[in-house]
């Protein structure tokens, strides 16, 4: 009993063990086997209303609609999309027959075990073409029939080591590309932390400052109020004083130059009196020596004049005090106490240029002094109006201007070295500022990067890109550089591209941009643009620069900053451009 037992169990096992190691048809992957496991029939995948003789499959010939007969040949290969179009069915009978089967592969393509490296699909259209194709099927199986001698040899033992040993780079690459974001990451947190705090501790110093510009400012308006309003003793060094002391020069001066002019016109009138007298003399002598019975008519005719010219009444020159008065003009003795003036007045602070100007008549003579007293408000109204009394809105200084006090200088000093320290400090909080509230990406991850650039030559050209500034182009055999854009703000852009065995490459997929416009202006056309489309990398590089469209340029960036964004999906991708899923990427159509 027991021995029978024991020998339906081994057979039962047996029978199991059998089943799993029964071969699956060539190209069969494992995902599909089941659909082939049965001894007697096999039954269309798409179309189960269909079933065939197992010696159907791999027949070379298309039983099922769907392709699922020929796992191993291209006998149904005409099915995939990229395939020359089937031509249409005859007629509407053959179109409705047509339109109730499924004709869609239901096969992703011809597996390969690619034993000691990763299986792969490759496209039915590339079976057996006379190609090996180690890029997809390293095991050279896509090739068994040996068309035209071809014989693809296993190549999946090197192929699989190079591809761990780039994978594992790639890998290690990637974790080392999300350990400097999460670096980059947290300099940006202290440098926020930084900036705020700075903000926060700062600004009772500014305030400070602020109030002492405010108190500074009054004090040197006051000094300079003071000053304008004093009358300075005369300097030794310019022979300049304050305002009055300014008008008192320019007095003297004036007076300077009428007593010059005094000079020349009483010289000019002393040799004109010389020269009548003269005159006088002679026609003196030819009146008394004159012939009567002379019938010289000109001679009659100058007598006569000079008879009229006798009976008019004579101009007085004036008296002799008068010409002593002239004299004493002349020799510089104007009556005017000039030196008492400039060496006596000094005004106390609480006296100005008005209360000077009454004591100024004290030293003038005084016929100068009554018309003086009777003119005072008209020449007083005059200075006002003409900026030389007490001009607060002229703080420049001209030729004529009196000499700055020492306080003066000194208040404006003052202000000067805390108005500076002031304007230090509040551009530095602004910028700061300014900083905190400008995007950087998510978690500020930019902020660190701000500024600085990297570049990469491409053609003719190197390219210059800094973050979050400006893209630019620099011509290699000289000449003026194309700004492509300046940063304006962050987008997404839909890419599908590649990865390469290095981990370079943006991968299918949402990836994050950098939008830079409004750029140099192209001949006969836009401002230049560029779009920075950003992949997880180790390192910060230019992969690929492009021109999408005129002076509309696209970039390829590697750098860490974007591995926050879609990594996994880059990396994934990455994986696949080297094994499993190449199949798609093994040939252009696909």
């Amino acid at each position: 009993m027991h021995t029978y037992k024991a020998a339906a169990l081994l057979s039962l096992v047996a029978s199991f063990s059998d089943a799993a190691d029964q071969p699956r048809p060539r190209g069969v992957g494992p995902d599909f086997a089941k659909f082939y496991k049965s001894p007697s029939t096999f039954t269309c995948i798409s179309n189960p209303s269909i079933n065939l003789p197992p010696s159907s499959i791999n027949d070379d010939y298309c039983d099922c609609p769907d392709g699922s007969d020929e796992p191993g040949t291209s006998a149904c290969a005409h099915l995939s999309p990229y395939s020359p179009s089937i031509q249409p069915p005859p007629n509407a009978a053959a179109a409705s027959a047509a339109s109730a089967v499924n004709s869609t592969l239901a096969l992703p393509g011809y597996y390969c075990k690619n034993k000691g490296h990763k299986p792969a699909y490759i496209p039915f259209t590339h079976l057996n073409d006379g190609v090996c194709d180690y890029d997809i099927c390293c095991d050279g199986s896509d090739e068994w029939s040996g068309v035209s001698g071809t014989k693809c040899e296993n190549r999946c033992t090197s192929i699989g080591q190079e591809w761990r040993r780039l994978d594992e780079k790639k890998n290690l690459s990637f974790i080392a590309a999300k350990k400097k974001r999460t670096e980059l990451v947290a300099e940006a947190k202290r440098m926020r932390d930084e900036m705020e705090t700075w903000i926060r501790e700062k600004k009772p110093e500014i305030e400070d400052l602020e109030k002492q510009v405010a108190h500074l400012e009054k004090e040197r308006d006051e000094i300079e109020r003071k000053d304008k309003s004093k009358v300075f003793k005369k300097s030794k060094e310019d022979g300049k004083g304050g305002t009055v002391g300014v008008l008192l020069e320019l007095t003297k001066q004036r007076i300077g130059e009428l007593r010059d002019a005094l000079n020349r016109v009483v010289g000019e009138r002393n040799g004109y009196l010389e020269r009548t007298q003269e005159l006088e003399d002679i026609m003196t002598r030819l009146e008394e020596d004159r012939n009567q019975d002379n019938p010289d008519p000109a001679l009659f005719a100058a007598m006569g004049a000079w008879e009229g010219y006798k009976g008019k009444e004579r101009t007085s020159h004036g008296d002799d005090a008068q010409e002593r008065d002239l004299q004493d003009m002349m020799n510089g003795n104007d009556g005017i106490q000039w030196e008492d003036f400039e060496t006596q007045t000094q005004p106390s602070d609480e006296e100005g240029d008005i209360e000077v100007l009454y004591r100024f008549e004290e030293y003038l003579p005084q016929p100068i002094k009554e018309w003086l007293d009777a003119q005072l408000r008209n020449i007083r109204l005059l200075l006002i109006q003409n900026g030389i009394l007490s001009s607060k809105s002229s703080t420049s200084s001209t030729s004529s201007d009196p000499p700055e006090s020492a306080a003066l200088k000194a208040a404006r000093e003052r202000l000067s070295t805390v108005r500076n320290s002031l304007n230090d400090l509040t551009r530095e909080r602004d910028t700061k500022t300014e900083d905190l509230s400008r995007d950087f990406g998510h978690e500020h991850v930019f902020q660190p990067m701000k500024g600085k650039c990297i570049s990469a030559d491409s053609g003719e050209y190197t390219y210059e890109l800094c973050w979050l500034g400006g893209v630019t182009q620099i011509p290699k055999k000289g000449g003026m550089n194309n700004g492509m854009g300046r940063f304006e703000r962050f987008d997404t852009v839909e890419v599908d591209g590649d990865v390469d065995a290095e981990g370079r490459g943006l991968g299918k997929g949402r990836r994050l941009a950098l939008l830079y416009e409004n750029g140099m202006q192209c001949w006969q056309g836009p401002q230049r643009s560029t779009v920075v489309v950003l992949g997880c990398a180790e390192n910060e590089e230019v992969w690929k620069v492009t021109e999408e469209a005129k002076c509309e340029y696209r970039m390829e960036v590697g750098t860490p900053a974007a591995c926050g964004f879609g990594d996994e999906v880059n990396r994934k991708e990455g994986d696949a451009g080297a094994g499993a899923g190449a199949g798609a990427g093994g040939k252009e159509e696909l």
